[in-house]
C-alpha cells in the first residue's frame, strides 16, 4: 500500500513540474483567445418580504443579488471581493443551481442552465461543482470519509463503476495531499485543513470543469491557507480547470486569480486583471477597500492614503437610488442620485492603452494609486505628503550616518544573520 502510494505521488509530480509553469499571462492570454465557459447575466436573486399569519402579503425584497454579469474562461480563475453581505455566496449558490434566480441568465458552453431540469440539470451540475466555506459542518459527521468523497458516484454512476470506487476516492485522497489509508476515518479525525482538502477531493471526484469555491480559506490558520491556496493552484494546472474563487482576504485573492470583481450591496462596481484592480482602481469603492489591506513595507505603509469610509452599508431591502456607492462616496454629486452608472469602461480611459482601462462602474472614475510601491518613498498625493517624504527621508539618512559612526547597523537594518521567517503581512479581511 505504502509502495503504491509512494509511487502515484512521485508520478504525478513528476507531471506537475511541467504543468505547473502556465504562468496567469499564459491563461489569460488563452482566455481572452477563446469562448468563455460561463457567461452570467444580468443575474438577480430577490427574497420576498412578506407580512401577516395566516395571509401573507408581499411587502417588499432583499435584493441580495441585482444585476450580476460577468465571463469565465477555460482555465481561468475569477475571484471575487467585498464586504460582508454584498451577495458573494447568493452569487456562488446561483452559479451551482442550489438557488433558483429570480431572473437572468447562466449560460454553460452557450446552454442556460437556469431553463434546465431533470436529466438535464443533473449533467450540468456534474461539470459545475462547489467547495463550501466551513470545512466542519460541510461534512457529514456520521460518514467516514470514503463515503462522503465516493456519495457524487452513488449519483452519478456512469462516472465508476461500483467495484472501481474505492479505488476512485483513495486516488482522489491522494491527489488532494492525504493518505489513501485514511478511507475509513472520519471527519472529526481530521484538522481543519484536512477536511477542506476532503472537501476539495470531493468536488474533483465527478471531474468538473468549473468548481465554484465559497471562502473555502476564511476557517483556516494563515498557514493552511496557504497550504489549501497552493493545492488550488497545482489542481488547476494538473485538471485545466476553472475557478470562480470567493473570499474576503485580498492578498489570497490577487496570488490566486487573474480577474477580480468587486462586489457593492448585489452588484459588481469594478472588474479586471489582478494588476488593473490592485494597482490601478479606478471606483471610489475599490480604492477605499484597498487602502485598508495591511502593507508589509514600513515605507509604503507610511506614506499611503488611508481611505475612511462614514456611513453605514445601506439595506438591500432599500438600497439607495442611483449609484449605490453615493451614500458613502466622497465624489457623489446629483448626477449619482439620479442615473444609474453602467459597468464599462469610462470616457476618460477608453481612447488610452492605460491599465485603468477596464469596467468600471462610476460617473467619476479616476485612477488612484492607493499604495505606493514598496521601497519607495514617493508619496500618495494628499496634504503635507512631499513634505512628510522630505522630513523622514532626512531622519532616515542621519539614523544610518549614526549607525556607521558607532559601527553598528542603522536602527531597523537587517545585518543578514536574523534566524527566523520574515515579517507577515497580516490579514486583509475586508469585514
Amino acid at each position: 500500500m505504502h509502495a503504491d502510494h509512494s509511487g502515484r505521488r512521485e508520478a504525478r509530480e513528476e507531471g506537475e513540474v511541467a504543468r505547473t509553469l502556465l504562468s496567469k499571462s499564459r491563461q489569460q492570454s488563452a482566455y481572452a483567445g477563446g469562448e468563455p465557459i460561463l457567461e452570467v447575466r444580468d443575474l438577480v436573486k430577490h427574497y420576498p418580504l412578506t407580512q401577516g399569519i395566516l395571509i401573507k402579503k408581499q411587502v417588499g425584497a432583499v435584493k441580495a443579488v441585482d444585476g450580476v454579469s460577468f465571463d469565465l474562461g477555460a482555465g481561468e480563475t475569477l475571484g471575487v471581493v467585498g464586504e460582508s453581505g454584498c451577495g458573494k455566496s447568493t452569487v456562488a449558490r446561483l452559479l451551482v443551481h442550489l438557488e433558483q434566480p429570480t431572473a437572468g441568465s447562466i449560460r454553460y458552453k452557450g446552454e442556460d442552465v437556469t431553463k434546465l431540469s431533470g436529466r438535464a440539470m443533473k449533467a450540468v451540475r456534474r461539470n459545475i461543482q462547489m467547495v463550501f466555506q466551513d470545512p466542519y459542518t460541510s461534512l457529514n459527521p456520521r460518514m467516514t470519509v470514503g463515503d462522503i468523497i465516493g456519495e457524487p458516484y452513488e449519483i452519478h454512476p456512469e462516472v465508476a463503476p461500483k467495484g472501481d470506487r474505492r479505488r476512485r476516492v483513495q486516488d482522489l485522497l491522494d491527489v488532494v495531499g492525504l493518505n489513501p489509508e485514511y478511507i475509513n476515518r472520519y471527519p472529526h479525525q481530521f484538522s481543519g485543513g484536512q477536511r477542506q482538502r476532503i472537501g476539495i477531493a470531493r468536488g474533483l471526484a465527478l471531474n468538473p470543469e468549473i468548481i465554484v469555491a465559497d471562502e473555502p480559506v476564511s476557517a483556516l490558520d494563515v498557514s493552511v491557507q496557504a497550504q489549501v491556496v497552493n493545492l488550488l493552484d497545482r489542481l488547476q494546472a494538473e485538471f485545466n480547470l476553472s475557478y470562480v474563487f470567493i473570499a474576503h482576504d485580498l492578498s489570497i485573492v490577487r496570488h490566486i486569480s487573474d480577474r477580480v470583481g468587486v462586489m457593492y450591496l448585489g452588484r459588481f462596481i469594478e472588474i479586471g486583471t489582478d494588476a488593473e484592480i490592485y494597482d490601478h482602481p479606478t471606483h471610489p469603492y475599490t480604492q477605499a477597500l484597498l487602502s485598508a489591506v495591511p502593507v508589509p513595507d514600513p515605507t509604503a505603509r507610511e506614506h499611503r492614503e488611508r481611505i475612511i469610509l462614514h456611513g453605514d452599508v445601506p439595506s438591500p431591502a432599500n438600497p439607495p437610488s442611483g449609484c449605490r456607492f453615493r451614500t458613502r462616496c466622497w465624489k457623489a454629486q446629483k448626477r449619482c442620485e439620479l442615473e444609474v452608472p453602467l459597468l464599462a469602461v469610462p470616457a476618460a480611459f477608453r481612447d488610452t492603452d492605460s491599465p485603468a482601462r477596464h469596467d468600471s462602474a462610476c460617473h467619476f472614475a479616476e485612477e488612484k494609486r492607493v499604495v505606493p510601491p514598496e521601497g519607495t518613498l514617493e508619496p500618495v498625493p494628499g496634504e503635507g505628503g512631499q513634505e512628510k517624504a522630505a522630513a523622514q527621508a532626512a531622519q532616515a539618512a542621519q539614523a544610518a550616518e549614526k549607525g556607521e559612526d558607532q559601527g553598528g547597523p542603522a536602527p531597523g537594518a537587517s545585518t543578514g544573520d536574523e534566524d527566523g521567517p520574515p515579517p507577515a503581512s497580516g490579514s486583509s479581511r475586508v469585514n
